[in-house]
């Protein structure tokens, strides 16, 4: 991810090294030190492996109403499963051991947590191995930005995208939400009438637009790389596993400013090794996305403002394809050490930078950074 103000690698470093760290608790939940201080998942006895979501988009009411189907590991057959949730309206859980044959469970919520939110207890029988969990999301749901036709380009559909990063993807996923669980996941999601859904995940340009699509994931992720977006949008080809995604009013300009991105993806590629995700595709936003770019696989998520007509601003694209490397295949564990994200990719960045534009640039951005 690339905020606005453009974080560098050295005031990341500096701050994980200098800045006192304290735990993040509640009155109701003690974390041991091996535990991420920001989850009350406990992977050691049941650990999310996949995520099939089946969701409506309701944009009157500003919610995503549907199902999570989780698959689980169990090391300890005795223990609940134990997710992340905020602000979540569970109506109802269920349990399976071949995915087939389901029978209800209890579940319980815990006390909320103006940071953490709330535990969501699920309690499984021995033989348990898939968790399916009814749900809506709240309409203040902290990872669900709902935009009215009026904060659009085209100014004439409405616009949802997710920001899971850094633990907001418990606002409209109930799971393990700690970077240190990677899980696989497939979607259907239902959108109104000609408007367009796109995940993190593979999408097919060539699908009719409808109202119902269907997404596959097969590489592990962590929960705050789920991404989805649902608008009126249009693709344009850069290469055979390069692409952008925008509004129709945006397509031809924006695939002039990031044509250089199949050269980015291999100068990456001969400084970092294979790129591992097939497809690279840049997702552009309305004007009032908040952010810089963020990098969820297979789709970066980028804001209009970086198309300036001479490619000056393409840094970002650098910056968010550095990730596929470092963050999305080696990630921290926790997000107390965030820096090992952001710093080794700035780090990336720079060299992506150097091998396309040449060293002269690359100091330059730095030196502006």
């Amino acid at each position: 991810m690339r905020i606005q103000c453009a974080v560098v690698a050295a005031g990341l470093l500096l701050s994980a090294c200098n800045k006192a760290h304290s735990p993040v608790q509640t009155s109701t939940e003690k974390f041991s030190d091996q535990q991420d201080h920001h989850s009350y998942a406990k992977p050691e006895e049941a650990r999310v492996r996949h995520i099939a979501l089946d969701l409506d988009v309701l944009f009157s009411e500003k919610i995503l109403k549907g199902s999570a189907m989780l698959v689980i590991d169990r090391d300890q057959r005795d223990k609940p499963l134990r997710l992340d949730s905020r602000d979540l309206k569970v109506s109802r859980a269920e349990v399976s051991a071949d995915g087939n044959t389901w029978s209800t469970t209890t579940f319980e919520i815990g006390p909320s947590d103006k940071i953490l939110g709330a535990l969501l207890t699920v309690q499984l029988p021995q033989n348990s191995t898939h968790v399916r969990i009814f749900y809506q999301t709240n309409p203040t749901a902290s990872a669900l930005q709902w935009l009215t036709s009026q904060q659009t380009a085209g100014k004439r559909h409405p616009f949802l995208y997710t920001q899971s990063q850094a633990i907001h993807a418990r606002s409209w996923i109930p799971t393990q939400d700690t970077p240190a669980v990677r899980v696989t996941y497939s979607a259907k999601i239902r959108v109104p009438k000609g408007l367009r859904a796109v995940m993190s995940a593979r999408n097919d340009p060539h699908q009719t637009v409808g109202t119902e699509y269907t997404f596959d994931m097969p590489q592990p992720v962590p929960s705050y790389l789920i991404a989805l977006a649902v608008g009126d949008l249009e693709f344009r080809p850069i290469s055979k596993r390069t692409g952008v995604w925008t509004e129709p009013s945006m397509i031809n300009k924006a695939t002039a400013e990031f044509s250089d991105t199949e050269k980015m993806v291999q100068a990456a590629e001969r400084l970092y090794g294979l790129y591992r995700w097939d497809q690279y595709d840049i997702l552009i936003l309305p004007p009032s996305f908040p952010f810089g770019g963020m990098e969820n696989p297979r789709l970066t998520f980028a804001t209009p403002t970086i198309i300036a007509g001479d490619k000056s601003l393409v840094g970002l694209i650098a910056h968010e394809l550095a990730h596929s490397w470092s963050g999305n295949l080696v990630t921290n564990a926790t997000w107390r050490d965030f820096w090992l994200n952001e710093g080794f990719t700035v780090y990336f960045e720079h060299r992506i930078q150097e091998e396309v534009y040449g060293i002269e640039r690359s100091e330059m951005e730095a030196l502006i950074g």
